[in-house]
């Protein structure tokens, strides 16, 4: 099943996507506020409205989360090509759900950062309260995937030791477009990231030192993890702040993230 948040009229609504119809579910403002009401299986059978998706104007997929939890050096290949040791542990920051925007919405470079990079990222979201779990009940908790690109201001990210204020920007996170329920990420699925066109990431999510179900069973460790809640797990290598010189995200191009199954976010990049 794959489930949408869509714009409409200074608010947003629930449809299950059937390919371009989006049904509506009616009563729920965003996924995460189907989530926290139990509303997955009323989302199987709902036959509400019916909404063309074609150009429809989507929001990020979860608009209220009540965290959004981020992973970094999680790939090998981006681990290695950032100079790094495979960690014991996961690396954490966190991000506001300010910092969320649709699938197709414009990236807005901030005119107090010049090195804008791409980080395209499997996303979890949860599904179920869970505190202190192990594995497997972590993946019973997920609730689906989708698609994120974790914008970076990197020459903000790396003016002290913790990256959390090149990482947190207003208005900076593609989220989308679909939530997919587990059974739709098919295995081998891949991971694509491009600019104008051109291929910068491409690696299995499977590739991740910390899969899913592990950074669940973490997280809920530290702390009670909601339905709604956003797990960002975490970019392979081919980032632009790794590449000699530097690549970054100028004005006027475009930036894709794919994941095979799962779906695409498509952004332009535009000036402040």
């Amino acid at each position: 099943m794959r489930l949408a948040t869509l714009r409409r009229g200074g608010g947003t609504f629930v449809a299950r996507v059937e390919g371009d119809v989006g049904i509506e579910v009616p009563g729920y403002g965003d996924v995460a506020h189907l989530l926290r009401g139990g509303g997955l299986a009323e989302a199987a059978t709902a036959d509400g409205e019916r909404h063309d998706l074609t150009g429809a104007d989507l929001a990020a997929v979860v608009t209220t989360p009540g965290k959004v939890v981020c992973v970094g050096l999680n790939y090998r290949n981006h681990i290695l090509e950032m100079g790094r040791d495979l960690p014991e542990y996961p690396t954490l920051f966190t991000k506001y759900a300010d910092a969320l925007i649709g699938p197709y919405d414009d990236i807005v470079l901030p005119t107090e950062s010049p090195a804008v990079d791409w980080e395209g990222e499997l996303a979890v979201v949860v599904g179920t309260p869970v505190r202190r779990v192990d594995e497997e009940e972590a993946a019973a908790a997920i609730a689906g995937y989708t698609v994120a690109n974790d914008i970076t201001m990197r020459d903000w990210q790396y003016r002290t030791t913790q990256w959390f204020q090149g990482k947190a920007w207003e208005a900076s996170t593609p989220v989308g477009p679909h939530l997919v329920t587990p059974d739709e990420l098919t295995a081998g699925a891949e991971l694509v990231t491009r600019l104008d066109g051109r291929e910068m990431q491409r690696t299995p999510v499977d590739d991740l030192v910390f899969g899913p179900a592990a950074l669940i069973s973490y997280i809920s460790t530290i702390f009670t993890l909601n339905p709604g809640d956003l797990v960002l797990t975490g970019t392979p290598g081919g980032v632009g702040h790794a590449r000699k010189p530097g690549v970054y995200i100028e004005a006027g191009q475009r930036v894709t993230v794919t994941i095979d199954g799962v779906g695409e976010v498509a952004n332009q990049a535009v000036r402040a």
